[in-house]
């Protein structure tokens, strides 16, 4: 697989496998084990998703070098102090029995109960400086944060030491953040994309199936290749194991330029949804 390099020269495989859903258990730990049996470098966690230990089971029973897999998971809206970061640190690579991780994101920007105010300023401020002091420590590869549109992040900027490496947040055909997008572009913030298919809307989409039989592929690989060819990093994510590999089978597929348009401006119901909507 293909890597991107981000903002410090840490490579990162194009395409990860998302886990978010995945039911810690059984369930986790088997779409990770097909993920990675099927050629999957690179799989995508957090603490809220509580599948940490299932995740980290599975990277260790896969049999696959450590270093050939790229380990990202995300600081939750519970941690507001320094202390409280490098302990859901600690937390997390105990879950995932690692030694150190490729990718730490802070998860959301503004917790529910620090919006009045600056409060989530502060907050993002003094859990961005645990992250760099693991980074400068080596316990991370490479930290970013998620779900930040550009006010979140020029009021981190205006204290961050390093540079976010990754933006993790909904991008997707028919859900395309340009602001966001332009912004992280122009800072060398590398955008990873979760929710890559969508709600379901595009797999009803005329047009999208018009470009999907065109290619011989599925809606879903058509919905990767478009992340890819806007320079995107997606997260597909799925539990049945032959759909997980199908979602690879993307790799071969030239979109054209008016193709590539159509899946940008395509018409979904429901949008991107805006970060200081969400009920967290």
């Amino acid at each position: 697989m293909k890597h991107y390099q981000l903002n410090n020269g840490v490579e990162i495989p194009v395409l990860g496998f998302g886990t978010w859903k995945a039911q810690d258990g059984e369930e986790a730990y088997q779409a990770v084990l097909a993920a990675l049996e099927a050629g999957y470098r690179h799989i995508d966690t957090a603490a809220i998703y509580k599948n940490e230990e299932s995740v980290g089971r599975a990277i260790k029973d896969s049999g696959i070098h450590r270093q050939e897999i790229f380990v990202t998971t995300k600081l939750w809206n519970s941690q507001h102090s320094y202390e409280d970061a490098k302990q859901a640190f600690e937390e997390s690579l105990a879950k995932l029995g690692l030694d150190y991780l490729d990718l730490y994101l802070i998860h959301w920007p503004n917790p529910k109960s620090l919006r009045e105010g600056e409060q989530w300023k502060v907050r993002n401020a003094t859990v961005w400086r645990a992250l760099e002091d693991l980074y400068q420590e080596g316990k991370i590869r490479a930290i970013g944060v998620s779900n930040f549109l550009p006010h979140h992040l020029e009021a981190l900027l205006e204290t961050a030491q390093v540079l976010p490496a990754v933006n993790q947040v909904r991008l997707a055909p028919g859900v395309y953040q340009e602001e966001v997008v332009d912004y992280c572009r122009d800072k060398g913030i590398l955008l990873e994309a979760w929710g890559p298919f969508g709600q379901g809307e595009l797999f009803e989409n005329a047009q999208v199936q018009a470009i999907a039989e065109k290619h011989g592929k599925t809606i879903a690989q058509v919905a990767l290749a478009w992340s890819l060819a806007e320079g995107f990093l997606p997260l597909p994510k799925s539990v049945t194991a032959s759909r997980i590999a199908s979602n690879l089978d993307c790799f071969d597929i030239s979109l054209s330029s008016e193709e590539r348009t159509i899946l940008k401006q395509v018409d979904v119901q429901s949008g991107a949804p805006r970060v200081d909507a969400m009920d967290f």
